[in-house]
């Protein structure tokens, strides 16, 4: 894989949806439909999913892609490929609550190495580099034009005053349970992999997911959170989190900062 032609490729495509996604966002209306999985569907989903595949599939047309819209992407099974999820949050979307991404990733050897996170209406873009490295790039934000990058890295966390991020729309009681073990002196809630992103900025130490995720779901947000030096394990076991699972559903599991010293499950 030629990774400065996928990392240049990935963010131009991440942004280049994303301002296709904002043009159906400022509409008055957002139309919500449900799919065959009774999962939320928009316009700007497809109109993402068809932009981000036709160009990923011209660039790299021997790397198999998974995508979260084409369902007949998900019977392949493969250890290196592409997935995305044109839309992460769809909730947030149709509510206008602003916590929604763009996610492209790449995925080697059953690991997430190379992505791409975009937040549109945070102004907010996560990536990284074709070394590998996890950036936030500040300025306009121009496809055609990268601006300055702040390199990221994930904080040193105080075991006495742990900074946890939690899902927004889906925060149950076992999550708030499993959270309770800690000793938290902050607690923040966000919307799609913007998690994983507040983590590999040093803005949170701990994520905790315990409910369903998809692989589309957690592959970007992961490769940029290891990029910054941080660790995604699997809930029950502490055994690293794998990709190019059968059907791609994720078992439950924690994102977080290395120094973080875990409970047991």
């Amino acid at each position: 894989m030629d990774h400065d032609r996928l990392s240049e490729v990935m963010r131009r495509l991440a942004l280049e949806a994303g301002a296709r996604i904002m043009e159906i966002y400022e509409a008055p209306d957002i139309e919500l439909r449900s799919k065959c999985d009774d999962s939320p569907v928009t316009a700007a989903d497809e109109a993402a999913d068809a932009l981000i595949s036709a160009g990923l599939r011209e660039v790299f047309p021997d790397v198999p892609l998974v995508t979260e819209e084409q369902a007949a992407t998900h019977d392949q099974r493969a250890d290196t490929f592409l997935i995305v999820d044109p839309l992460d949050g769809t909730k947030e979307f149709v509510q206008r609550r602003g916590d929604f991404t763009v996610n492209i990733a790449y995925v080697e050897s059953g690991l997430p190495v190379r992505g791409v996170v975009y937040a549109p209406a945070k102004g907010r873009l996560f990536y990284t580099t074709a070394t590998g490295r996890a950036v936030e790039e500040e300025g306009a934000l121009a496809p055609d034009a990268p601006g300055p990058l702040r390199g990221l890295s994930v904080a040193e966390p105080d075991g006495n005053a742990l900074r946890v991020v939690a899902s927004k729309s889906h925060r149950d009681a076992e999550t708030d349970a499993y959270i309770a073990r800690y000793h938290v002196a902050d607690m923040k809630s966000a919307g799609s992999s913007l998690k994983f992103c507040l983590v590999a900025s040093g803005e949170a130490d701990l994520y905790p997911r315990l409910g369903r995720t998809m692989e589309w779901d957690t592959a970007a947000g992961h490769a940029v959170l290891a990029g910054a030096g941080g660790t995604v394990i699997r809930f029950d076991d502490h055994m690293p989190l794998i990709y190019g699972k059968p059907g791609f559903a994720n078992p439950f599991f924690i994102a977080h900062a290395p120094g973080v010293e875990l409970v047991e499950p």
